[in-house]
């Protein structure tokens, strides 16, 4: 598992490491909010470890910011040694899943974090994902680089077949029998449909990512997959 510690006490940060990585953890440590959300942007972790109160930005603005304005969805365990109802209140506002008040004992930490990952890697299987495009299989929301996209009902459910299958080709008949089973439309109605997603889903960014297979079907692909 991939922690990031975000903590300016280096004696804490010594015990933690100390003691998770004698269990295999991959620890990463930040002593700013500034160098934290630098490292989260650049990286991918399984876990954040916030403290509460840090020098040039705080727990509670990193947290706000990762979440509203980067859209990063990684469990985020608040650290603090504020343990008033209002604190805690405060920072699950913020976005954090967790809570740990100092101090506190690292085998405790070490079950939370355990929870925490298992808890997100459970709700990542229903997450697809392709290139920046990501569609939640419960929810039927689609974000793309961050970004939410509406969709008609027939395009969530053929943009979550072709995510499903990606990058292979989906053939025109099984998209027809998904959306329409025996009783097709007059006319070419799944062009239609395939026209509105890539409107939704390509137009408005750089790269595309619904293709064409000329005489068979459709695909979805980011571009290094092709």
């Amino acid at each position: 598992m991939r922690v990031l510690i975000v903590e300016d006490n280096r004696d804490i940060c010594g015990n933690i490491a100390t003691y998770l990585e004698k269990y295999s953890y991959v620890l990463d440590f930040a002593y700013d909010g500034i160098s934290a959300m630098h490292l989260v942007l650049s990286n991918t972790y399984d876990v954040i470890v916030l403290d509460l109160m840090l020098p040039r930005m705080g727990g509670l603005s990193v947290c706000e910011k990762l979440r509203a304005d980067a859209d990063v969805e990684t469990p985020v365990l608040m650290l603090t040694a504020r343990d008033t109802l209002e604190d805690k209140l405060a920072g699950f506002e913020a976005g954090a899943d967790d809570y740990l008040v100092k101090p506190f004992a690292l085998q405790e930490l070490d079950a939370r974090l355990q929870a925490l990952y298992k808890r997100n890697h459970r709700k990542a299987e229903k997450l697809l994902t392709v290139g920046d495009l990501t569609l939640n299989r419960s929810t039927l929301q689609a974000h793309r680089a961050g970004r939410r996209i509406d969709l008609t009902p027939a395009g969530r459910r053929l943009l979550q077949r072709l995510m499903e299958e990606s990058p292979c080709v989906v053939a025109r008949d099984d998209l027809e029998t998904l959306l329409w089973a025996d009783e097709r439309p007059d006319g070419d109605a799944l062009r239609s449909h395939l026209y509105r997603l890539r409107q939704a889903i390509d137009e408005p960014f750089d790269s595309p990512l619904i293709h064409t297979v000329h005489r068979i079907g459709y695909r979805i692909a980011a571009e290094d997959s092709q």
